[in-house]
């Protein structure tokens, strides 16, 4: 987001990005992906890390083939790299640090089903590290419940419970 005149200017890609997730959630996935890959060629792979790092984890979602899900997941980890690693704003660092257990549940699921069980838990074991530090509300509730479902299809037999268990009123 931008600011203009103390005002918040929503941002036009992201905001285009919204509107083809919707039309994939709408079940068009033929035309989604074909419309987040002609954003990915008008940002390139040099457009600014947050852009790349939404297209990309949400373009992993519209491949038919797994190791193009993984190749499109692993674009989507590597612009939140550049982004905390980068000098980005403070809002896109904490967003994307919210956002790194999601980005290690994809890439864990991507290599559970190429059969790489070794890399799908490295994965694993990251988005646990990282969803350690998230909030107590429905977003970090949806991801400790992928955890455990992905520790169930790895047979870890792990509860996805967050580390130390978090104490409910």
């Amino acid at each position: 987001m931008a600011e203009r005149q103390g005002q918040t200017v929503p941002d036009a890609v992201l905001t285009r990005i919204g509107q083809v997730v919707m039309l994939h959630h709408a079940g068009d996935r033929e035309e989604a992906r074909h419309r987040f890959l002609d954003l990915w060629a008008e940002l390139g792979v040099h457009g600014d890390p947050l852009h790349r790092c939404t297209l990309a984890h949400y373009l992993a979602d519209t491949q038919d083939d797994p190791a193009d899900e993984l190749a499109w997941d692993l674009r989507a980890l590597s612009a939140a790299q550049e982004i905390i690693q980068g000098p980005s704003s403070r809002e896109d660092g904490l967003a994307v640090r919210a956002f790194h257990p999601s980005l290690h549940l994809n890439l864990a699921d991507d290599y559970l089903g190429l059969g790489r069980c070794d890399a799908a838990r490295t994965h694993l074991a990251r988005a646990r590290e990282t969803a350690a530090a998230l909030a107590d509300d429905s977003y970090g509730d949806g991801v400790w419940a992928a955890i455990a479902r992905l520790e169930r299809r790895l047979g870890e037999g792990g509860t996805g419970v967050r580390t130390p268990p978090r104490q409910r009123p």
